[in-house]
């Protein structure tokens, strides 16, 4: 009973850190003027004062905590998970768009299951190669209509790869974090605070290089509005999403926790086709079916236990 409390309260997390992280991909496209790279610092500058602001009253206990080997991996998940990954998401969306960019990302949760194999309750790759065809068939027919479409940046092949890009380095960061969470006294909450502290840090010392352009450009009135899209994304999406997800990683396995990134796809895929003012085309939505198909699917194999020979007595 204890234990479907926790899976059913990690669920929950799960769907609310979904719906936070669905708004990363539409940010890019309210801001056209700033590269990926520029929004992603100027996001992550917000996310580390938030962070840091929260931080500060527990800061005497967590220090007594931290190793430096915690510091070195606090390091690179933040570097790789938040700055990397942001940047070839915001690459992916203003060069190939916001549907492309979704349902390619909107892959970790089966590249997450595959890296789960070893795991206790892991489902084996047998049982997982269906869905894992069904998603790649509808990452297939997206990149197809964006190669295709004029609706999309002047790079579209940069911007598919920058979107893999952006697989392949929170999948990354999935597992790694997950597999940490389950073995620190380090809380989840304030875990995604030092992560946020790192990566202010980070970005704070690539803004001379990315953003004194713009510093020059810009009257101060017109960083208003980044400002506030900045904002929103690092409390929404960074602060309140990535503690949900923290959440749920603790009462999840590694392969069930990364179906999380399911109703972010959906909730992505959503918001982006409302700024558009469009619905999506037909291929659009066969990749979507497809991909919801395949991720489903693998969801399902975690719900059901393999069929078991009896045992005589």
């Amino acid at each position: 009973m204890q234990e479907r409390k926790l899976s059913a309260v990690g669920i929950g997390y799960g769907l609310a850190a979904g719906l936070c992280w669905g708004v990363i991909f539409l940010a890019p496209a309210l801001v056209p003027d700033l590269s990926g790279a520029q929004f992603a610092v100027l996001r992550f500058l917000c996310y580390g004062l938030v962070s840091l602001g929260l931080l500060l009253p527990g800061w005497r206990r967590l220090r007594t905590q931290l190793t430096w080997s915690d510091g070195k991996r606090l390091f690179w998940l933040s570097l790789i998970g938040n700055l990397a990954y942001y940047t070839l998401v915001g690459v992916g969306v203003k060069q190939a768009g916001i549907a492309a960019t979704t349902l390619i990302v909107g892959l970790i949760p089966l590249l997450v299951a595959l890296a789960g194999q070893r795991d206790a309750g892991a489902v084996s790759f047998g049982r997982l190669w269906p869905s894992l065809c069904c998603a790649l068939l509808g990452v297939a027919l997206i990149s197809y209509e964006t190669l295709t479409s004029t609706a999309v940046g002047e790079q579209p092949v940069l911007g598919l790869l920058c979107a893999c890009g952006a697989l392949l380095a929170w999948s990354w960061f999935a597992v790694v974090n997950t597999r940490f969470l389950a073995s620190t006294p380090i809380g989840a909450h304030d875990w995604g605070l030092l992560l946020g502290g790192m990566a202010g840090a980070q970005a704070l010392l690539a803004a001379p290089w990315l953003l004194s352009e713009q510093m020059v450009l810009r009257a101060p009135a017109d960083w208003l509005q980044p400002l506030l899209v900045a904002a929103g994304v690092a409390l929404l999406a960074s602060v309140i999403g990535g503690t949900c997800w923290n959440q749920a990683s603790r009462r999840l396995p590694l392969t069930l926790s990364g179906q999380a990134i399911v109703i972010e796809t959906l909730a992505s895929l959503t918001y982006g086709f409302l700024w558009n003012g469009r619905w999506p085309t037909r291929l659009e939505s066969l990749a979507i079916f497809l991909l919801v198909l395949g991720t489903s699917w693998c969801l399902q194999c975690h719900r059901r236990p393999p069929p078991t020979a009896a045992v005589a007595t």
